[in-house]
């Protein structure tokens, strides 16, 4: 493909499903490019696993669970050879997010875990604690072969003290975590009707996420990243024509001690 591929319309994706037996190419220009990998999960909860690959270096994103590895495999070997990742970013310790690295680690034992210390002390009751480690909050910015940088945000207790998202300079994708999260039964991979999702997202982000401040921290956090779309690990992507009403949401969003303790918020 060349580079005009960089301009792909996610948006055609809330209209249609995706081929489920394969990655689905998200961005694609010059030597960086990021995919779905596709889920054959038929829950609520289904989980998003995203592959970023920039030259000679490849991320997993959200790896995810030890039952999905092995179509996860699959989907990474019709892009690269799997054992030729490099690294993962996990965004919290979760097994759905994280207990899969176990595999990727026998895989590859020379693949690199991006992560936050707090999530870092949890990874290694996985079973495996002998993995290269980048630290992503003493070294918040890491930059790729082709020059384009992932920026790492602190999320803290969004839902976990240690989370944070990873923003993607050149697709200018923000990877969100649990963040945006939504819990759909019928499911599509780009949000279509940001109304009805908030719906979906509410049934998440109010029992898992802290507070309303925690939230609004975050929102400053990323008020001066140039967001094309919003990639949770859970539910539907978010494309830059609803990113501005999902960031609103979560200004705005009234969840976990504001709900619990109502009585004692000012």
């Amino acid at each position: 493909m060349t580079d005009a591929t960089a301009a792909i319309n996610l948006s055609q994706y809330a209209d249609r499903l995706p081929e489920m037996d394969r990655p689905t190419v998200l961005h694609r220009c010059g030597d960086h490019s990021v995919y779905w990998l596709g889920n054959l999960e038929e829950t609520a909860f289904r989980c998003n696993a995203y592959l970023l690959v920039d030259g000679e270096e490849a991320l997993i994103i959200d790896p995810g669970n030890r039952t999905f590895f092995a179509s996860a495999v699959e989907r990474v070997r019709q892009i690269i050879d799997p054992a030729k990742v490099t690294g993962m970013i996990l965004c919290h310790q979760d097994p759905d997010v994280a207990a899969s690295m176990v595999d990727w680690l026998a895989l590859n034992p020379a693949i690199t875990v991006f992560s936050s210390p707090r999530t870092n002390v949890l990874l290694p009751h996985y079973g495996c604690g002998e993995y290269q480690f980048y630290d992503v909050v003493a070294n918040p910015e890491y930059t790729l072969p082709s020059g384009a940088s992932l920026r790492f945000v602190e999320a803290p207790f969004l839902h976990f003290p240690g989370a944070f998202a990873t923003f993607d300079s050149a697709s200018r994708f923000l990877f969100s975590g649990d963040i945006w999260a939504a819990l759909d039964l019928n499911w599509a991979l780009v949000v279509k009707d940001m109304d009805d999702h908030a719906l979906q997202m509410n049934l998440f982000h109010v029992d898992y996420m802290a507070s309303n401040v925690a939230a609004r921290g975050f929102v400053a956090r990323i008020a001066d990243l140039p967001i094309r779309a919003i990639l949770p690990q859970h539910g539907s992507i978010i494309d830059e024509g609803h990113v501005p009403a999902a960031i609103d949401y979560l200004a705005t969003l009234q969840c976990g001690i504001d709900v619990i303790y109502a009585d004692l918020v000012d």
